[in-house]
């Protein structure tokens, strides 16, 4: 290359580096630029957002005119932006696992609850007014039955404007004392029937104090509790809130009140945002089967803007009382098992066996002990794991009898058939209470009751009652166990139509009650019965007897009118048989009607021999 190409050469790459430069730093001024705008939009962002919700200045730390020094600071020293982030945003730090921990916190029981009241029935305001009503209600029949006092109760709702109502409960009942009272209202998980095996009506010691939960979250408003448990004692007045984060009752209000013409009882008394509506599952249709499950009650009923409905007791006395019994050894899981070794204050697993269950007696202990290969003195709290696995295992092998049926009080067929014919006019009437029988170790038993004909439209689905130890279930019929027991049984066997998969067409009131000490729940809110095959099987029995019975009335009845309509023709022509007899034996005016006389009379006797 000559040398005047090689100046030509460096001249123009001297050039073009001039150039380059340039250009560099044309766009280095652009992204400072861009940089210093993007700068002014974060801090007028940030002005704005002071201006909107300004921050608490720190002491001492004022600039000018009330204006914080601290944020203009910090968002003057702010980066740009990162690349690829929205305009005047922060990009997220990443999180690390000492800063998720400073966020992780224990959750109570009632703030759980009330983030998911749905869980417990109060989903939607006509449920929630429903679902409140029940809670109180079952308290205060549980109270007085186990008190030996007939239930006197009282229901009111008042409205206070369209979606504001104050539901009020008073029974004639032991009462409460003094120091339980904020402890039972406002505290969720507290009570005294989870851990017994009897039949009650309530069993998770949530539903009162949910109910006040509701209204709380609703209204704003505390529950309002009078109690009194003897006629020479004061009556309490609590105002009762719930501190969701602690699970705790607040008491806001606690004095003694003149409660006149009480003697004995408890008046809760909830407000709270809900919806009042009639139909079949409203708090109507709700009071009008508690009394038919429960004939022992009398109930005053006072819905909002009408006359007070009175509810007579259809029997004078008390149910039969269900006992206390220790749980089978069925009914026990491993974990269980293992807790309860640990806890026991028996001093051998032989007297462990035959003191914290049913149904075990030392020689079937003595057994259970030898098919394990355990010791029978040897310590029940000293019991490993694998040891009381093989335990677990022997105990479900060992043949046992049921667990006792006295923790049980079903209604019974003669009461049942008493309060359907006081709440339902029909022409036959029928009932059938099963023996109890066990699921998981739990006994249970099954009542069937039906209403047939009368008033009752012949040409709709089958009015259908849920009960679960005398609580109407109004709710989730089509998951619960009665409904599939009741669409799964051959109704056509009994004269009664019924399509595949429906609820039986005809004019029938059908009403399945389940006694249990403890009952299958598909969920908190009490609402429809686990399909367990023997609580199935147990339903379907019931249903089928009535059934049957059922059947030969149908028989019956169309055997009669087959009968009126024969007779009917009969009678129809007697006069000309003795017209006839007349002329044929030249019989005489009187004769003629002594003959049609007789063969009335004949027709009469044949009549009432059928």
């Amino acid at each position: 290359m000559s040398k005047a190409a090689g100046r030509a050469g460096r001249k123009g790459t001297g050039k073009g580096r001039g150039t380059m430069a340039a250009k560099q730093a044309k766009q280095a001024g652009a992204r400072k630029r861009k940089a210093e705008q993007e700068e002014f939009l974060f801090e007028a962002a940030v002005a704005v957002a002071e201006v909107e919700s300004p921050p608490p200045p720190a002491p001492g730390k004022l600039e000018g005119p009330g204006r914080a020094a601290a944020p203009r600071a910090a968002a003057s020293a702010a980066p740009p932006p990162a690349k690829g982030t929205a305009r005047g945003r922060r990009p997220r730090a990443p999180a690390t696992a000492q800063s998720m921990a400073k966020a992780q916190r224990e959750i109570s029981v009632s703030e759980f609850f009330s983030k998911n009241r749905h869980l417990l029935g109060f989903d939607n305001p006509a449920k929630a007014l429903l679902t409140a009503i029940k809670e109180a209600v079952d308290n205060s029949l549980d109270a007085c039955e186990e008190a030996g006092i007939l239930p006197d109760i009282g229901v009111e709702i008042h409205q206070l404007a369209e979606d504001r109502f104050r539901i009020a409960v008073q029974d004639n009942g032991p009462g409460i004392v003094q120091q339980q009272i904020p402890r039972i209202f406002g505290q969720l998980l507290y009570g005294s029937k989870f851990h017994r095996l009897r039949q009650s009506r309530g069993q998770q010691g949530i539903g009162i104090s949910a109910a006040g939960m509701y209204g709380q979250l609703t209204s704003g408003k505390p529950v309002v509790i009078t109690s009194r448990t003897a006629k020479n004692r004061p009556a309490h007045h609590f105002e009762i809130r719930i501190d969701t984060r602690k699970n705790a009752p607040v008491t806001t209000a606690d004095r003694e009140v003149d409660w006149q013409g009480v003697e004995h009882g408890t008046r809760v008394e909830i407000e709270m945002e809900a919806t009042y509506r009639k139909g079949p599952r409203s708090v109507d249709a709700y009071i009008q089967q508690t009394a038919l499950a429960n004939p022992h009650l009398r109930l005053t009923y006072r819905p909002p803007k009408e006359e007070a409905v009175l509810y007579e007791r259809a029997a004078a006395e008390l149910p039969k009382e269900p006992l206390e019994i220790q749980p089978h050894p069925h009914g026990v899981e491993l974990g269980m098992l293992m807790k309860m070794l640990a806890d026991t204050k028996a001093r051998n697993v032989r007297s462990f066996l035959t003191a914290e269950f049913s149904r075990v007696s030392p020689r079937v202990a003595g057994e259970i002990l030898a098919a394990a290969k355990i010791r029978e003195n040897a310590s029940a709290r000293s019991v490993q794991h694998k040891d009381a696995e093989a335990l677990f295992q022997a105990i479900g092998r060992a043949k046992l009898m049921a667990p006792p049926t006295n923790c049980l009080s079903p209604i019974g067929e003669e009461l049942l058939i008493k309060g359907l014919k006081q709440e339902v006019k029909a022409e036959f009437y029928t009932a059938s209470t099963r023996s109890p029988s066990v699921y998981r170790g739990n006994p249970f038993q099954v009542e069937a009751a039906l209403a047939f004909g009368g008033d009752l439209p012949g040409d709709e689905p089958i009015v259908l009652y849920r009960f679960a130890n005398r609580v109407p279930l109004l709710y989730q019929q089509g998951a619960c166990a009665v409904t599939k027991g009741v669409i799964g049984t051959a109704w056509r066997n009994y004269k009664v139509q019924q399509s595949k998969g429906s609820l039986p067409i005809g004019p029938i009131v059908l009403m399945v009650h389940i006694a249990s000490v403890w009952v299958p729940f598909t969920s908190e809110s009490k609402e429809a019965i686990a399909h367990y095959p023997e609580i199935m099987k147990e339903i379907r029995l019931a249903i089928q007897e009535c059934g049957r019975r059922l059947s030969l009335h149908i028989r019956r009845g169309l055997r009669e009118k087959e009968a009126d309509r024969k007779r009917s023709y009969i009678e129809k022509y007697i006069p000309h048989i003795g017209i006839a007899l007349k002329e044929i034996l030249a019989l005489s005016d009187a004769e003629e009607a002594r003959v049609v006389t007789t063969l009335r009379d004949t027709l009469e006797r044949s009549r009432k021999m059928d």
